[in-house]
């Protein structure tokens, strides 16, 4: 459980050597640099205090390095993060955010445990890129309070905090807006001015515009001191937590829904790692990591992290080849935390909601969005906006769920369109078995193909195809050589058939089923309703039975005699086996 992957991969590659430390302290340290503000802004996003982010960022961040399944990954609070812990905050208090967040943990280490880190790849795009625009959009009218340093608002719907803050915003405080817009624009606009573009935005705004608050002194303007009484200069303390069971049974849906995010976010982190650098992460221990991380950082009075995108990106770009660079950016923000905690205090939040303004901005990838809108199937368009709008206006499990269920519904109707049973012609089987008329089928043998996944949804065109049939033959051949698998609706409705077939007179025969497929008939009990005798492992002899039969049936009608219509059913099979036999080798001669 605890393998240390991704330390194990960067030793065996000779990353951890003294040739490679320098590059890896570098990037660790601006990954740290860049973490600051924005560990402190998610915290206050959610409802808890900004040291609380710090010490989520340095507990969770040294957690995922050292057991986490991606050598690259930075983790840390994140965006997509504050929309669902501001709502269980609010509800349950810090501590209830807490105890959420370690049962999540919890969840997110059996999901490891339990080899689940493919599945989550499952959810569609149009789902997640409708609930991370969602995410976005509610962040950014969130932060409008400390932007334009409006009074507080109540209601926990979207819509009527959305209402109020728009019939505020002739209450705008102008120091406030200003500091906010010029913060703004040093994050957007800083990266492009030469000599500083090296150092990331958000903390060129943080220095200069404390800087100019702590000169000027403006009235009335939030800082972290103010609000928060500032930032203790000391390590984080061990305070577990209480877990009582009431508590653990209300928050095990918020507990789900921060392990369920927390997993999406994090292996699109490390996917999106792995495009960048070439490498590939172990999906099962990057959860583990994350399970262990969400445990350890409540315990110290963090609250939930994962995989963050952007700063494993800036960890990239900036050298980091190994887990070193995100161990030494948790050290450079414990340094920060026990040298310059007392500055924070001046730190007005105005310049924390413009850096989040900008993260709520790359959070929507608007491009991505309208791109999709404009160039994906129609179907994916009304999953997209279906999830984007419930995300906002209603809430983000309620979004993601039935997203996800759309999704798969829309792919079940696709599969089952392409499942096609037919009845087959003479005209079909004589080219797969011949190149002219070898097949031929009596009047009494009708033959049919089931192709695909014979499923819940494919049910209805099995159904539809045998009551095209007008007539009932003797002898029904089903041919299963093209079915991959079947679920228990699909033997349901074989068995179902087979029996209704069966009053009619009707011999039904199978042939071709893979050994999946055939262990499912038996247990199913389908083989043994057919009779054992009549499941074929080829066309070949569920063809040669099919006709001999029909000639015993044709010879006893026109009362030859026992010993002639014996000798006639064994000519009959003989030819029929030589003529396929003589297919088969003719096609084999012609393919060499």
């Amino acid at each position: 459980m605890l393998s240390m992957i991704a330390l194990k991969e960067a030793h065996t590659a000779g990353l951890l050597k003294r040739g490679n430390w320098v590059n890896n302290v570098i990037s660790g340290v601006i990954v740290g640099v860049v973490a600051l503000p924005l560990a402190m802004a998610f915290a206050i996003a959610s409802g808890a205090k900004p040291e609380q982010g710090l010490y989520t960022a340095i507990i969770a961040g040294f957690t995922v390095s050292i057991i986490g399944g991606s050598r690259l990954q930075i983790a840390g609070p994140t965006g997509a993060f504050v929309v669902v812990l501001s709502g269980i905050t609010a509800e349950h208090g810090i501590q209830g955010l807490q105890v959420a967040t370690f049962m999540a943990g919890v969840i997110l280490l059996l999901f490891g445990l339990a080899k689940m880190g493919k599945m989550i790849k499952f959810i569609p795009a149009p789902v997640i890129l409708g609930f991370t625009a969602g995410i976005g959009v509610i962040i950014w009218v969130g932060q409008w309070q400390d932007f334009f340093g409006l009074p507080a608002v109540s209601g926990q719907h979207f819509h009527s905090k959305f209402v109020k803050l728009v019939q505020l915003l002739p209450l705008l405080h102008i120091p406030t807006t200003l500091l906010a817009f010029t913060s703004l624009a040093i994050v957007v606009f800083s990266p492009r001015i030469p000599g500083i573009r090296k150092i990331p935005g958000p903390l060129v705004a943080l220095v200069l515009i404390t800087l100019l608050q702590y000169f000027f002194q403006f009235d009335h303007v939030k800082t972290i001191g103010s609000a928060f009484g500032g930032i203790p200069q000391a390590l984080p303390s061990f305070q577990p937590p209480g877990l009582h069971w009431n508590e653990i049974i209300t928050l095990i849906g918020p507990a789900f829904t921060i392990a369920m995010l927390g997993a999406i976010e994090s292996l699109l982190s490390a996917v999106v790692a792995d495009g960048m650098t070439g490498t590939r992460h172990n999906s099962n221990q990057e959860l583990i990591g994350q399970g262990l991380a969400n445990i350890a950082a409540p315990l110290f009075g963090g609250f939930a992290a994962t995989g963050a995108i952007a700063r494993t990106a800036t960890n990239i770009r900036n050298g980091g080849t190994s887990p070193v660079s995100g161990i030494v950016h948790s050290i450079t923000l414990l340094a920060t935390l026990l040298l310059l905690a007392p500055l924070a205090a001046h730190i007005p939040l105005a310049v924390l909601s413009a850096i989040l303004f900008v993260v709520a901005w790359n959070m929507s990838e608007a491009k991505h969005f309208v791109k999709m809108i404009r160039r994906a199937p129609k179907a994916d368009v009304a999953i997209l906006l279906i999830t984007f709008f419930l995300t906002i206006f209603a809430d983000l499990v309620i979004a993601v769920n039935i997203g996800v269920i759309l999704a798969t519904l829309h792919f079940l109707n696709r599969m089952a369109t392409n499942v096609e049973v037919r009845q087959a012609t003479v005209q079909e089987l004589s080219q797969e078995f011949s190149h002219k008329g070898v097949v031929e089928l009596p009047s009494d043998v009708l033959v049919f193909t089931v192709e695909g996944p014979f499923f819940f949804g494919a049910v209805e065109n099995f159904e539809r195809a045998l009551a095209g049939t007008h007539t009932d033959p003797k002898y029904l051949i089903i041919r299963l050589k093209w079915v991959p698998f079947i679920d228990i609706t699909g033997l349901q409705t074989l068995e179902e058939v087979i029996q209704e077939l069966q009053k009619r007179h009707v011999t039904v025969m199978l042939s071709g089923a893979n050994r999946r497929v055939n262990r499912k008939l038996k247990k199913a009990g389908i083989t043994d309703l057919i009779g054992n005798e009549n499941n074929f492992e080829t066309f070949e002899d569920a063809y040669c039975s099919a006709l001999s039969q029909s000639q015993t049936d044709a010879l006893a009608s026109s009362q030859v005699s026992p010993d002639h219509t014996s000798a006639i059913l064994t000519k009959v099979l003989a030819q029929s086996k030589e003529n396929f036999l003589n297919t088969e080798s003719k096609q084999n001669s012609e393919e060499k």
